[in-house]
Parts: structure tokens; C-alpha cells; sequence
């Protein structure tokens, strides 16, 4: 589980670790037991999630959910990936 530090909370840890995922959630500067280790990495991989989530939001069909079901629906995010992937691969 990868947030931000909004959902820095004790009970959101918890409830993470019940369900058997590990939080990856920064702590905010205030905070009294900060433990040494971070895994930035981890935190890194949310950017890009973020990232693509937005480019993808770019095409109205799939912001809307103008898709009714879901195999439809699925169909037109595998479009909009592959193309998100076109461009990235053709401008690189």
C-alpha cells in the first residue's frame, strides 16, 4: 500500500498490516517515532502511477466510463495503454 502522507496514521499501518500488505507511507516531519528506514524506492513507483493514471485520464471515453460493461470498459483501458505506450516509446 503506497500513499502519501495524509493517510500517515497508526490506524492506517494497522489496518494495512492486518491485511497482510506492507505500508509504504512517508512520515510527516512532526512525527515523534520515525523508524531509520524509508523504502524510497517504493515511494518512487507511486509518481509514475500517478503519472500514468493522468495521462490516461486525458481520453474523455475512459474519464467518462462512457463504457457500460465491464469487459467493454476493460478493452478501452488496454487501448488507451497501448497507446500511452506508442508515445512514449516514439518520442523517446
Amino acid at each position: 500500500m503506497i500513499t502519501d502522507k495524509g493517510y500517515d496514521a497508526k490506524a492506517n499501518r494497522e489496518a494495512a498490516r492486518a491485511k497482510g500488505s506492507l505500508p509504504v507511507i512517508p512520515y510527516r516531519s512532526n512525527a515523534k517515532n520515525k523508524p531509520d528506514f524509508f523504502p524510497k524506492k517504493l515511494y518512487r513507483l507511486r509518481a509514475r502511477i500517478e503519472q500514468l493514471v493522468g495521462k490516461a485520464k486525458r481520453f474523455k471515453r475512459l474519464a467518462m466510463r462512457c463504457e457500460k460493461t465491464a469487459q467493454n470498459y476493460a478493452s478501452i483501458v488496454a487501448i488507451v495503454c497501448v497507446f500511452i505506450l506508442i508515445k512514449s516509446v516514439h518520442t523517446a
